[in-house]
């Protein structure tokens, strides 16, 4: 529970304290508070009737002083380390716990007749607490309380686990270029030509080589490729001419240096 003393949260080994100590801690807390200020009261308000205030304005001295610590010691506690304002509460909650303690301490010797009260020290004191205690309290009132992020923590106690939380690194998606919406179109190969005498294809990869063969090499074509020997005017004047018939552009060709024509 949220209202628990901390060293009565529970254990390690998993058993919670008994009931009626977890009620001791719930309910001694308020009841020593009350009983605290309750026994402070008088001594401050002797104190203030030592520095020349009258009823009911004494009074207000137990007010002042129990308030101003109980208000300037939470705000120690609660703003964070460095943040604007803990150093001056904290300094504020030490002043007015040495102003309450002293004020007990003045107020019983000056009861038991150890101490007079009629003192210029005591009561110039005595006097600036309400207008000191009012200014600070305005001074920790306008100065901002830096935003806490909740926590999301199960266990906060001293000594729970520290679990990190770690971001998974995700790779990014690849990027995936748009297909057109028609395929590019190829132009489409010329097709083979078809020769009337089928020798012609062996003699027209001879064209290749950017010039026009002559009679000698178709010949040597024709033999590779098991034709047999073929007569030059055959070569020249048959075979030769259907290549070039398909391919004009053929016959336009430089001839081949050292050809025989």
């Amino acid at each position: 529970m949220a209202d628990q003393h901390p060293s009565l949260s529970t254990p390690h080994d998993g058993t919670r304290p008994p009931w009626y100590a977890r009620a001791a801690t719930s309910a001694g807390r308020p009841a020593v508070l009350a009983a605290t200020l309750i026994m402070s009261m008088p001594g401050e308000y002797h104190v203030a009737r030592f520095a020349g205030w009258s009823d009911p304005w004494a009074y207000g001295m137990p007010f002042s002083l129990s308030a101003y610590a109980g208000i300037a010691a939470v705000v120690a506690a609660t703003r964070p380390k460095g943040a604007r304002g803990r150093a001056s509460a904290t300094i504020g909650a030490v002043f007015a716990i040495v102003l309450a303690l002293a004020a007990q301490v003045v107020a019983h010797l000056v009861n038991t007749g150890h101490m007079d009260h009629n003192q210029a020290w005591l009561i110039a004191v005595t006097s600036m607490v309400p207008p000191a205690v009012l200014a600070h309290l305005l001074h920790l009132a306008a100065t901002p309380t830096p935003a806490v992020a909740p926590s999301t923590s199960v266990d906060t106690g001293p000594d729970a686990p520290v679990v990190e939380r770690v971001t998974p690194v995700v790779d990014p998606a690849p990027v995936i270029p748009p297909r057109p919406e028609t395929a590019p179109q190829l132009p489409a190969a010329a097709p083979a030509p078809v020769y009337r005498d089928p020798r012609c294809a062996a003699i027209r990869p001879l064209y290749n080589g950017g010039t026009r063969p002559g009679t000698e090499a178709m010949r040597a074509a024709l033999v590779d490729a098991g034709y047999g020997l073929v007569s030059g005017s055959t070569v020249r004047g048959t075979l030769r001419p259907e290549i070039e018939e398909h391919e004009p552009h053929l016959a336009l060709l430089p001839p081949a240096i050292g050809r025989t024509a």
